[in-house]
């Protein structure tokens, strides 16, 4: 058949025909696979877009071609969205962009551990009653990955990462398996300089405008009572960093969020209120802090001082894990490479 081959494949594809740098996948159910490839191809037309191939969709087959390596890309994509599909999640548009980093990650990263044998894809995923979360670039898979296996694990990189995001759904899902009893979730409230006594209300009022990211990525996890109820029962405790001196913090899942705008003893500080049973996730971006100028932040120093202490694991994400919208990962680098261009030129003038 010109160089063609009937391939044996699993039962969701009865029938694949290939050569060097052509596909045709077969789906045997017709309304997973009308999902698959999307409304008016949409999926497909992203397949195109991201793996420079050609995806033409016929009836419940796609017929797929390019570079050899991209086609097998495109296949490893679809096969897991097809799978996710028959397990009774559904398809949007993030997860094909997810599902495709990951495709390429097992050819770019021979060793990234979410492959199995460069064939099938596997992805992370962190599971809470009301949401399941999978990763959706390979800096995120060995972020979840961290968070199972450290006590201590830093995130750090740019807005838009999913750092603080994903530390909060595996909180949540570690007090619902009852692996911690409590919650703690905390900020710096550099922008009120942590005096709030001059703010209306009571404690609560005065710290929520500036902890409101980690409530709606609480709210994402858990029904909205009992985010409610665990609040006032104190089984979710949010409070700025200042609260914490004094603190031994044990049986508790424990975020610090915004951490570059700690300083050097406030991070010191933190660290050290780790107790029994506990896990500690701090999560910043270096590029955006806050403090005064001449002020050391305690995140920075953090990593250069911990990057070898053993039971600490150091995930750093770059703008091309950027999960939001495209667009956010080329401000990034815009900003990125005005500020390196800016340092290399006050590193000449010194």
């Amino acid at each position: 058949m010109n160089g063609q081959e009937l391939v044996s494949s699993s039962p969701r594809h009865p029938r694949t025909a290939s050569d060097a740098n052509h596909f045709v996948l077969t789906f045997e159910n017709n309304r997973f696979a009308s999902e698959l490839f999307g409304q008016f191809d949409q999926n497909l037309k992203l397949l195109e877009q991201r793996l420079h191939i050609d995806a033409r969709a016929r009836g419940n087959s796609v017929v797929i071609t390019g570079d050899v390596l991209a086609t097998n890309q495109a296949r490893r994509t679809l096969d897991y969205l097809y799978e996710k599909l028959q397990k009774g999640g559904s398809v949007e548009r993030s997860d094909v962009e997810g599902a495709i980093r990951m495709a390429v990650a097992a050819d770019d990263q021979l060793t990234l551990p979410t492959m199995e044998k460069k064939a099938k894809l596997t992805m992370a995923q962190i599971s809470t009653r009301k949401k399941t979360i999978v990763a959706r670039t390979p800096t995120q898979d060995a972020y979840m990955r961290a968070l199972e296996r450290a006590e201590m694990v830093f995130g750090v990189g740019p807005a838009g990462t999913g750092k603080t995001y994903l530390a909060v759904a595996h909180a949540a899902q570690l007090l619902e398996r009852g692996a911690v009893e409590k919650i703690i979730l905390s900020r710096p409230a550099v922008e009120a300089g942590e005096r709030l006594g001059f703010l209306p209300g009571d404690m609560k009022e005065k710290v929520d405008p500036y902890l409101r990211p980690l409530y709606d990525a609480l709210y994402d996890m858990m029904p909205g009572d009992k985010v409610e109820r665990a609040i006032t029962a104190g089984v979710i405790e949010i409070a700025p960093l200042a609260f914490m001196r004094g603190r031994t913090l044990a049986n508790a899942a424990i975020i610090l969020d915004e951490a570059q705008n700690t300083t050097s003893m406030q991070m010191k500080m933190f660290l050290t209120r780790l107790g029994e049973n506990s896990r500690m996730i701090i999560t910043g971006d270096p590029s955006q802090i806050d403090l005064p100028r001449g002020v050391k932040s305690g995140l920075v120093e953090a990593l250069h001082l911990l990057n070898d202490v053993e039971g600490i694991s150091v995930v750093r994400f770059k703008d091309v894990d950027v999960v939001r919208h495209p667009l956010v990962g080329r401000i990034v680098r815009a900003y990125d490479a005005t500020y390196a261009a800016a340092n290399e030129e006050a590193s000449r003038q010194d």
